[in-house]
């Protein structure tokens, strides 16, 4: 059984049964907190189209990973399916995520449609309005209501 271990030094490193992994890796630091905000995101184009195939998936991605650095979030993985994306982001507490998947929608519209033609010809607009969003971390929801109701005994 591994056991994830957290120390100060930025060194990631693994032994017989243990991994070590840094603060810096698992968390993120700015003046005011330590976070670690990441999100699974996933939305569609207009009636479900299966339009993201070939250089359009490659473009799409180009262009989410370049509003992503605008954004000054990182993705961690992303995934481009004919009829839907998947992307998964390391965000920051201050950003609200209906603005970061309204600005990656919107520039990847923009630049996509003006790019390819085609997609004009078949789509009055890029996106449906609607999207998933969960959010990942690395306690689960029973760990955090076992640590809230512990701490009326305290």
């Amino acid at each position: 059984m591994r056991r994830i271990l957290l120390i100060k030094q930025s060194l990631t490193y693994i032994t017989d049964s243990v991994i070590i992994v840094s603060m810096s890796e698992r968390y993120k630091r700015n003046a005011g907190c330590v976070y670690n905000v990441k999100y699974h995101i996933v939305w569609c184009p207009k009636y479900r189209k299966e339009v993201l195939t070939g250089a359009v998936a490659n473009r799409l991605k180009e262009l989410l990973h370049e509003e992503a650095k605008a954004l000054k979030i990182e993705i961690e993985a992303i995934e481009v399916m004919p009829d839907h994306v998947h992307i998964f982001v390391t965000g920051y507490p201050t950003a609200a995520i209906q603005h970061i998947v309204n600005q990656l929608k919107g520039y990847s519209s923009r630049m996509l449609r003006s790019e390819f033609s085609i997609l004009r010809a078949k789509l009055p607009c890029m996106w449906s309005r609607s999207y998933y969003v969960g959010t990942v971390g690395y306690v689960s929801e029973a760990a955090i209501r076992k640590y809230i109701e512990g701490q009326k005994g305290k």
